[in-house]
């Protein structure tokens, strides 16, 4: 069997992709050489002898017919194939390093960075790039990924391509983000409530939408370590709701606290 978009009668080369459904793709040695410095280096050794001068050699890969057929759409001037999942992702990715073919490698990189991938898994996108020493991957994925709780997480057969530290920077870096976080849990003396915070015995009282806040804040944060919830108006909203009928303008008029609290976690190291 032929692949029909890579079958030129010009070929100089086939590519044979594993069985059972072995395929084969009439590629152009130039091509391959010009984009990968594995071939380059393959090509240039010594070729055996071909008793007939028009046959076309013949090289058994590894890979499948689909993972050869968009490898090779990366490598020929044709449109990026479409790879929606990370499993086909990872499949390519490892055959371009296997092949070291960059162009493949650097389209690979920006998908696994795109919003479908990283913000929805971000622990699959970290091991990925970990187990393909990719360190500005890896660090983007390790950020988004204080948005999920990571033992939590479903477990993936990703994990089993990492070591036993990497996956221990990610949790280092929840702990002690988490940690540091639910230190900047203070509130400024100007923040007040009209009518259930004051002074008891010279002692502060706060606002009672605050006392609230505060320890849902730390659960939160003990968990996924971000803001990305605990700033949003359903959260404050529920806390206006254990408060007095006068927190939730308190809660308003403290929206300049808030956002400087907010602002000074964000500023907390997020990466590995």
């Amino acid at each position: 069997m032929t692949s029909p978009l890579f079958s030129s009668p010009h070929a100089d080369l086939v590519l044979r992709s594993r069985a059972p459904q072995s395929t084969d793709f009439r590629v152009h040695r130039c091509i391959l050489a010009a984009s990968s410095p594995f071939f380059q280096d393959m090509f240039s050794l010594p070729q055996p002898e071909h008793g007939d001068d028009s046959s076309v050699p013949v090289v058994d890969v590894s890979e499948s017919a689909d993972i050869l057929d968009k490898l090779l759409r990366f490598i020929y001037p044709l449109s990026n194939p479409v790879l929606s999942t990370l499993d086909a992702v990872t499949d390519v990715l490892e055959a371009a390093t296997k092949y070291d073919v960059t162009v493949a490698v650097d389209a690979l990189r920006d998908l696994l960075l795109s919003p479908a991938f990283v913000e929805k898994e971000p622990l699959r996108v970290y091991a990925i790039a970990c187990r393909f020493d990719l360190e500005q991957e890896a660090k983007v994925a390790s950020t988004h990924s204080l948005a999920v709780t990571v033992l939590d997480s479903p477990l993936s057969e990703d994990l089993k391509y990492i070591t036993a530290f990497q996956y221990r920077q990610l949790l280092d870096l929840h702990r002690s983000r988490a940690a540091a976080a639910q230190e900047l849990l203070i509130l400024h003396e100007d923040v007040k409530c009209m009518m259930c915070n004051g002074t008891h015995y010279g002692q502060f009282i706060p606002p009672r939408w605050w006392k609230d806040f505060e320890q849902r804040a730390r659960k939160e944060l003990s968990t996924k370590p971000t803001t990305g919830t605990i700033f949003t108006m359903a959260f404050l909203a529920e806390s206006a709701k254990a408060g007095c009928e006068r927190c939730a303008t308190s809660i308003f008029e403290a929206g300049w606290f808030l956002d400087q609290l907010k602002q000074s976690i964000d500023d907390l190291p997020s990466t590995i």
